[in-house]
């Protein structure tokens, strides 16, 4: 169709004056010229858009028709200039991302504070949730971003491989279990736990795989942050499990002994989904690429070098 933008802003300007003059006057041509674009644009849709009479410019109903559609379109141009406005000082917006406890105190916080400073007009809302909730989720457009341990079968979703991480029982170095390379879980649950908050996703983890080992778990006491659990098994209140990644980035260096978990759910493979049909705005994506590219993360998701 040989028309321009211009022709459907002066077909928009005489259907509201009903005046080709006028129509001209508002989109700064000539009546000679708006004449012109006018027959030109009727002859591409192949029908009359306007008649002539007493009262001015009526439009014809192949004219409404067209109205119609042009006042959705000009709408858009309206929004598409307002959300690339908003962006001409750098990256704004707001994104929502839910993780578990995992995930988002062993990799997602350092990302995110880096990405905050860089775009300080983008804000986060991020949820902890446990890792079997998260996909469905994202799915139900509650997040815009979810990041969580293992599989899933929900369908809908574009996965990117995030993390590899292991969890592991930390002990204090005089503990009777410091002298083991690797332990069940069994073993560790003769001990008493500290342990991460009643909601976190670590804790429930925990909780539930001692019952499908038929064991109870034994919790000396709750705390708010990895961090503390790291410092109260260190002082020798009890045993924790908890990722080796938050390990890797603790503050100091501690007096801490790692065991590894001779289990298969030990393993963590965290994965990032967004909705497929999702249509992220530049700063969601944006934030999304900081998260998988950070290095600290993305070498965990290499092969082991070869001896």
């Amino acid at each position: 169709m040989r028309y321009e933008l211009t022709d459907l802003r002066l077909f928009l300007a005489i259907a509201q004056a009903k005046s080709l003059s006028t129509g001209a006057c508002a989109v700064h041509i000539t009546a000679s010229s708006a004449s012109y674009r006018l027959k030109n644009l009727e002859h591409a849709l192949g029908t009359s858009l306007f008649v002539r009479n007493a009262r001015g410019m009526e439009l014809t109903p192949a004219g409404e028709a067209v109205l119609a559609h042009v006042r959705e379109l000009f709408e858009g141009v309206e929004r598409m200039h307002e959300d690339v406005g908003r962006f001409t000082s750098g990256l704004k917006g707001h994104v929502r991302l839910t993780a578990n406890s995992s995930a988002l105190n062993g990799f997602i916080t350092p990302s995110l504070g880096r990405f905050l400073v860089l775009h300080p007009h983008v804000d986060a809302d991020i949820e902890e949730r446990q890792s079997e909730t998260i996909p469905a989720a994202v799915l139900a457009r509650e997040a815009d971003i979810g990041i969580f341990a293992g599989e899933t079968g929900v369908a809908g979703l574009d996965l990117h491989r995030y993390a590899l991480d292991q969890l592991v029982i930390a002990v204090p170095p005089a503990h009777p279990l410091a002298r083991e390379r690797e332990i069940k879980l069994g073993a560790a649950l003769d001990f008493e736990f500290v342990c991460m908050n009643r909601s976190s996703s670590n804790f429930l983890f925990l909780r539930d795989m001692a019952q499908k080992a038929g064991r109870q778990l034994r919790v000396r006491l709750h705390t708010h942050s990895f961090e503390a659990v790291l410092s109260l098994v260190e002082a020798g209140v009890g045993v924790a499990l908890v990722p080796r990644s938050i390990i890797a980035i603790a503050p100091d260096a501690r007096a801490i002994t790692m065991l590894a978990l001779a289990e298969t759910w030990a393993a963590r493979e965290l994965n990032l989904v967004v909705r497929a049909d999702a249509r992220l705005p530049t700063f969601a994506k944006a934030f999304m690429q900081s998260l998988l590219d950070d290095p600290r993360v993305a070498v965990t998701r290499e092969p082991p070098a070869s001896e």
